[in-house]
């Protein structure tokens, strides 16, 4: 399926993102660009303030020897100074590898090393230690730039600059050559490279994903405009910088559509930053969604039941009106009345807490969601969407049209992007977004691209009857039961995951003759809910041991089958058997990726004795399994689980409404 790019004339366009930070700072100067949350106080940097910023770095990296193309590491919180970095750097042709700031300093070897990275600029001390702790193995390292200095006044090394001192050096230098930046920026072209990203590494060592600026400016402008985002709109940037969708919405589309991007204090102030913000423009992958919602039940756990019973009657309102008021579907003056009133003493004061209240367009992606959770949102006002894509197109391949959001798809593909499904039902995409290679890495790139551009996702899928794409799963994840019922686990997964005790889930059952899951429960959620009814518990292994937890899981888990049962498809694909895991999986130990997306197969092996135990019919497990502390300690922890039988139901028929 392909849309066609509009015809607009794009004569004058700026091509690169640095063209693009000279046209905002001329356009509209004393426009607020980015801020920053500093010892409460919200600090604000204008588009005229935020040029100069980048003038004095770029000269700071040009005057310590840094040459188009060299990779520059950037790591930590989303900081203005780190985005001014990232601009800088582009503007004298070198590359910025935004890491991400949990990473542990072992798993930092291999990307310094693959991008043969001299320079960085991080946040912060822990980010300065991980860099030293690694400088045996790559003794390269030349300048590590820091922002924050609080526990540095006594380090020593020679390559360590304070961010004030770098720039001090941009200043010398643009002493000496006035006028470099506006001489240097009008070199740059559309095909430079623009940035490089890492990938998760679900499957291996992360690869080097290469964007040019024509790639990420081509997509993020195209759904800016589809979407009509501008500047007026305002972004929270919270996610981690690694991550390209964060920046897509904080960096590219900040620099396309000139709005002002809102940097938090800490990632425990999220909440409360969205509130003094209010966004306009939104992104959350579904695992902050999942988040979000938890925290709203537990809040009405705790509420009283007259309110209780007032959020359950007017969420089922919502559910029906809600989502059909957003699309502009008639509704009727009965349920518009029992709408507004329910908007006034429920929705209304729900989207403030969450920090929604003034959102245009939001969009959620990085993985499936949950249908439940994605009309949850909807029924509230909120105009969620999902959008589709990966690092390799740029994050933009289809977006949802205002009036077509459906709970089941990720849209149609956006103007300009080809989309087609294979004969073995693989996703293949065709688009100006589309990545120029993996760095030093010819053959993945090979592997994953054909001669005609079409670049193979990996992604199983099909397009329904208006055109838009339905994503299955991973097209490596989907397979069949022995009976031939298919087997899509994260669509299993998401619909347990709805559930706010449940934080995560494994399924498995390819080539099986049932399914069989791994449950992680929500410690905030579960904590609540047992503090409430007494029962006792030292930490997260001895909660999810307790039998009232278990029960609690049971009729989640039966909830799920009952819906199951109703799918003519995936009746047959009920849960049979389940465990609650001793320890919460971590990207520490291996068992997410630094996106928490699960590496499935990494957990399969590692609890190969488990997965055995729940296919075999066994009661109970001992399992001994090795963890990574937060200070880098290594150790073990030991339980013997309980593995349970799930409740399931005969399949139903749906009757016609």
């Amino acid at each position: 399926m392909t849309n066609q790019l509009s015809s607009a004339s794009t004569v004058g366009v700026p091509q690169t993102f640095p063209g693009y930070l000279l046209q905002q700072a001329r356009l509209r100067p004393d426009a607020p660009a980015i801020r920053e949350k500093d010892l409460g106080i919200w600090q604000t940097y204008t588009w005229s303030e935020t040029l100069e910023e980048v003038r004095l770095l770029a000269g700071a990296f040009l005057a310590r020897g840094v040459k188009p193309g060299m990779n520059i590491a950037i790591i930590g919180e989303n900081r203005p100074r780190l985005y001014f970095t990232i601009a800088a750097v582009q503007s004298i042709g070198a590359v910025p590898v935004p890491m991400y700031q949990d990473a542990i300093a072992s798993e930092m070897v291999y990307v310094f090393q693959n991008a043969d990275i001299r320079y960085a600029v991080v946040e912060d001390q822990e980010q300065v230690d991980k860099l030293f702790e690694i400088a045996e193995q790559h003794p390269v390292l030349h300048t590590v730039v820091y922002d924050d200095p609080r526990g540095l006044r006594h380090y020593t090394q020679p390559q360590l600059l304070s961010y004030e001192a770098f720039e001090q050096l941009g200043r010398e230098y643009g002493k000496a050559h006035s006028g470099f930046l506006e001489t240097r920026i009008p070199r740059l072209s559309a095909e430079n490279t623009a940035s490089m990203f890492y990938t998760s590494g679900t499957t291996g060592q992360p690869k080097g994903v290469v964007l040019s600026h024509g790639n990420l400016i081509s997509v993020g402008r195209t759904a800016a405009e589809l979407d009509g985002i501008d500047a007026s709109d305002r972004v929270l940037a919270y996610l981690p910088m690694a991550w390209l969708g964060q920046n897509m919405f904080s960096y590219a589309q900040w620099l396309v559509s000139g709005f002002c991007v809102a940097c938090p204090e800490s990632g425990s102030t999220i909440e409360n930053d969205m509130r003094e913000i209010g966004p306009t423009y939104y992104f959350a992958p579904p695992r902050v969604l999942e988040a979000l919602l938890t925290h709203v039940t537990i809040r009405m756990e705790d509420a009283s039941p007259i309110k209780r019973k007032l959020f359950d009657y007017f969420m089922q309102v919502a559910k029906v009106v809600g989502p059909a008021l957003l699309d502009k579907k008639p509704v009727g003056l009965m349920n518009r009345l029992l709408y507004a009133l329910g908007d006034w003493v429920i929705y209304a004061p729900l989207r403030n807490a969450l920090g929604m209240s003034r959102i245009k367009v939001a969009y959620t992606a990085g993985e499936a969601i949950g249908p439940d959770l994605f009309v949850f949102y909807r029924s509230l006002g909120i105009n969620l969407k999902q959008l589709y894509g990966s690092t390799e197109t740029s994050v933009f391949v289809c977006i949802q049209p205002n009036g077509e959001v459906k709970s089941d798809t990720v849209g149609k593909p956006i103007p300009g992007v080809d989309v087609k499904v294979s004969a073995g039902g693989e996703v293949l995409i065709r688009s100006p977004g589309l990545f120029v290679e993996y760095y030093r890495n010819p053959e993945a790139t090979e592997e994953c691209r054909d001669a005609e551009g079409w670049y193979r996702t990996g992604d199983a899928g099909y397009f329904d009857p208006q055109g838009h794409l339905k994503i299955i799963d991973r097209a490596k994840d989907v397979g069949k039961m022995s009976d031939g019922t298919l087997f899509a686990p994260k669509y299993i997964e998401n619909k347990l995951k709805f559930f706010p005790h449940v934080k995560e889930v494994v399924a498995f059952g390819a080539g099986k003759d049932k399914i069989c899951v791994f449950v992680n429960i929500d410690m905030e959620a579960c904590g609540n809910w047992a503090e409430r009814r007494n029962i006792a518990y030292s930490g997260y292994a001895d909660l999810a041991a307790q039998p009232e937890v278990a029960e609690l899981i049971a009729q989640c888990v039966a909830s799920v089958n009952s819906d199951l049962a109703c799918d003519p498809m995936l009746a047959s694909a009920q849960i049979a058997r389940f465990l609650i895991l001793h320890k919460e999986l971590d990207a520490d130990d291996g068992e997410l990726t630094r996106t928490r997306k699960v590496r499935r197969r990494f957990i399969a092996e590692k609890y190969q004795p488990l997965v055995d135990a729940l296919f075999e019919g066994k009661a109970e497990q001992f399992i001994e399994t090795a963890v990574q502390f937060d200070d880098g300690r290594k150790g073990s922890i030991s339980a013997t689980l309980k593995l349970l039988d799930a409740k399931r139901f005969p399949p139903q028929i749906k009757r016609a409404a």
